[in-house]
């Protein structure tokens, strides 16, 4: 399906958004998309991809717009409180995400509720830059599994590499030129069906959780034609904040990466 197959009418500011964004995507990048047949042509779902830089949602949104299924995002609040940028992502139905908060619950339910209104919800299971020394998945956050097992909805792992080239994890120098490859890879839902009958608990959604990464990473094999580490990175272990650049220090400077590999790459 392409962008023009689209069924669904979109909002203004999304059509706006892509106007503007999508011919300079196409200019600037080369793509290597797989997958797509295993993007539902209708009904609502959760599409999640692995984070490896601040390029990975523009990548991933040119990627699910041409397949004719836009994606609406969970994003972190602060880009919603950017003069002009939050006020577009709310026009376009961009669904904030207040984390830490009490206000997380209403994410939560705003998603929800677009998958029953036969949306695409794109979340980034790892909730943040991945951790993991050579850009493999790090242990997943629970949201999309848990939206998926709520909803009973199909749950889409995505896979995508090429993103950090543009722009490195936590960079803010993108590199545009020569142009580079953008792979994405969308692969058949996650089977949860074992797991629709019992209580939504913390063991039950952290296998949903552990099956997204592992499908995730296998399709990122693939892409990558490499062998993931044999331990999945937790960076809880390794003492790292849960959100934010964790090389940067206090004063904001920005530590050399660690010998032990247990920081990202610069």
């Amino acid at each position: 399906m392409t962008a023009g197959a689209r069924s669904r009418r979109l909002p203004w500011a999304y059509r706006f958004v892509a106007f503007l964004l999508r011919p300079l995507l196409m200019g600037l990048t080369k793509r290597d998309w797989r997958g797509l047949e295993n993007l539902p042509a209708e009904g609502g779902f959760v599409v999640s991809p692995n984070h490896i830089s601040y390029a990975d949602p523009l990548v991933f949104a040119h990627f699910m717009f041409d397949s004719g299924r836009e994606a609406y995002f969970l994003g972190k609040d602060s880009l919603f409180a950017i003069p002009v940028v939050g006020w577009l992502l709310k026009k376009c139905g961009q669904i904030p995400v207040y984390r830490n908060t009490v206000a997380a619950a209403d994410s939560y339910r705003a998603a929800v509720e677009a998958v029953h209104a036969g949306k695409a919800v794109g979340i980034f299971p790892e909730g943040t830059i991945t951790r993991d020394p050579d850009l493999w998945p790090m242990r997943g956050k629970t949201g999309a599994a848990r939206v998926a097992l709520e909803t009973r909805c199909p749950l889409i792992p995505v896979a995508q590499w090429g993103a950090q080239e543009i722009l490195a994890p936590y960079g803010h120098r993108p590199s545009i030129l020569p142009r580079k490859t953008m792979m994405m890879y969308a692969g058949p839902p996650v089977d949860l069906s074992d797991l629709y009958g019992r209580p939504i608990d913390t063991k039950v959604l952290r296998e949903a959780t552990d099956r997204l990464m592992e499908c995730i990473t296998v399709l990122l094999e693939v892409l990558r034609e490499e062998k993931r580490p044999t331990e999945r990175f937790d960076p809880r272990r390794h003492g790292l904040p849960q959100t934010g650049d964790p090389l940067r220090q206090p004063d904001g400077r920005r530590r050399k990466r660690a010998a032990d590999g247990a920081e990202d790459q610069p």
